[in-house]
């Protein structure tokens, strides 16, 4: 059995570097590397709480290729649960290719491939009912789980007495509320950074303002993530928590938000209260962004402990 179960977004991504000139159609570039990693909102929270020790499950659906076989693979490498890993006999796996440019910065072309046929029906229920906390990661980049979709399964998980989280990716269709309004009264934990919290709540800029907006909608917990700026922390029961972030030297922010979602369900495995888990998400964020790649500096559940008594939180 899974203690947590990450549903949504599982992406390959084909990794060149550097390059700074796309050779004229029909010639040949070399790059000095090119590497294929996992990627996604689900998968890497998923790995990440692996990494971190914690039993952890993953479902999503990708293509019957070989991108899909290695997504497959490597989270059976780090001892997850991938048999709710459903094909898709269609559509290919989605994937991403990652163009770093000499600078550090990239630009991406992007497959929706098998994301965007993932759909309530490819979900084994009984997977979710067996776990103690449901994740969903990356709303908005599933059109046909999003919306209503997600707020049945949400409320599922609920009535059997799983604790319920939720995570969104940026809507480049522009609903933002309209989606995700009927999942908001099913949400134990909303994790949204604070951009896309601003976009959900009709442009407020103030977090307490952006968590009180969507407490009223019916959510349990708000867990703003605001890169350097730490997380604001709000509760329905009035709660109030201002976290400050790690200071470290960042590589790469690559997979940070994802990595502060697996810390925070970390804690909550353990029982830990609202604010401790807090602390330990921002410690795993800040573990994250220190190596290249979306999970390559998460550390296990020790090491983080040691990180965070090693380093001073900073507020701004």
């Amino acid at each position: 059995m899974s203690e947590v179960i990450c549903v949504g977004i599982l992406t390959a991504d084909v990794v060149g570097k550097p390059i700074d000139i796309i050779p004229d159609r029909g010639k040949l570039g070399l790059v000095d590397r090119m590497e294929l990693h996992s990627g996604g909102c689900a998968a890497n929270t998923g790995i990440s709480l692996a990494k971190l020790g914690v039993q952890t499950g993953i479902i999503g659906k990708v293509g019957d290729d070989g991108f899909g076989d290695f997504l497959v693979h490597r989270f059976e490498k780090f001892g997850m649960e991938a048999g709710g890993v459903v094909r898709d006999y269609e559509n290919a796996t989605s994937a991403t290719m990652v163009m770093v440019h000499a600078d550090g910065e990239r630009t991406f072309l992007h497959y929706f491939g098998a994301n965007g046929s993932l759909s309530l029906e490819d979900i084994d229920i009984k997977r979710v009912h067996e776990s103690k906390i449901l994740h969903i990661a990356g709303s908005f980049l599933m059109p046909s789980f999003d919306g209503e979709p997600t707020a049945i399964l949400l409320k599922q998980a609920q009535d059997a007495g799983v604790v319920t989280s939720l995570d969104t990716a940026w809507d480049a269709r522009g609903n933002w509320l309209k989606t995700l309004k009927p999942c908001l009264p099913y949400m134990d934990y909303f994790l949204p950074s604070l951009e896309e919290a601003k976009m959900l709540s009709g442009g407020m800029e103030n977090p307490v303002d952006i968590a009180k907006f969507l407490l009223d909608a019916g959510v349990g917990v708000v867990g703003l993530k605001m890169g350097e700026h730490g997380a604001y922390i709000r509760t329905s029961q009035g709660e109030e928590f201002r976290i400050p972030v790690y200071k470290v030297d960042a590589v790469d922010a690559l997979g940070a938000g994802d990595a502060f979602v697996a810390g925070f369900l970390a804690g909550l495995t353990k029982g830990w209260d609202i604010e401790q888990c807090a602390r330990f998400a921002n410690a795993v964020g800040a573990c994250c962004v220190t190596a290249l790649g979306a999970t390559t500096g998460i550390k296990s559940f020790e090491e983080t402990l040691q990180f965070m008594g090693q380093h001073t939180a900073e507020s701004d």
